[in-house]
C-alpha cells in the first residue's frame, strides 16, 4: 500500500508570515494537531499545537508571532507513492508523528500520521487473522 493512500487527502495548510493566533483557530476549527506550512504548494514547515505549547511561556503575546517564528522548517517528508513500511521508517528515524506526503514535484498531497500507521497495521493484521481462520477451520482464537 503507497503511503498517499494513509492519511487525509489535504492536508491542512497555512503560509509562513501567519499569525499564531490564526494558526491555533484553525487548529481548534479542523480538529487536528499540526498545520503544514506552505510556499507554492510546497512544504516548507510544519507546526504543531506542542510547539504552540511550548511558545506560551517564553513570550508575553504570542498571537501576533508569525508561524516561521515556531514551526520546524523544512520538515521531513515522504512521496506518495513510496510504501507504507517508508513512512514508517520516517516516523522512527526522525521521531516525529506526523509527516507531510508530497507528490513527484514536491508539492504536497497531504499528511499522514503515526495513528494512521497503526490504524493501517491493525486493519491488515485483521486481514492476516481472517485469513489464517478461513484457511484453518479448526482453528479457534
Amino acid at each position: 500500500m503507497p503511503v498517499g493512500n494513509l492519511g487525509p487527502e489535504e492536508a491542512v495548510t497555512t503560509s509562513p508570515d501567519a499569525s499564531l493566533d490564526e494558526v491555533t483557530n484553525t487548529l481548534e476549527s479542523e480538529g487536528v494537531g499540526a498545520v503544514v506550512v506552505t510556499e507554492d504548494d510546497s512544504p516548507v514547515g510544519i507546526v504543531t499545537d506542542r510547539d504552540i505549547a511550548l511558545e506560551v511561556g517564553n513570550t508575553e503575546d504570542i498571537a501576533d508571532q508569525s508561524v516561521e517564528s515556531v514551526m520546524t522548517d523544512d520538515p521531513v517528508t515522504v512521496r506518495k507513492d513510496e510504501p507504507a513500511m517508508e513512512l514508517s521508517r520516517t516516523i522512527e528515524e526522525h521521531n516525529v508523528r506526523r509527516v507531510p506526503i508530497v507528490d513527484e514535484n514536491d508539492k504536497l498531497a497531504g499528511i499522514a500520521t503515526l495513528d494512521d500507521l497503526v490504524a493501517t497495521v491493525g486493519e491488515q493484521l485483521d486481514n492476516v487473522s481472517e485469513t489464517i481462520e478461513s484457511q484453518s477451520p479448526d482453528y479457534q482464537p
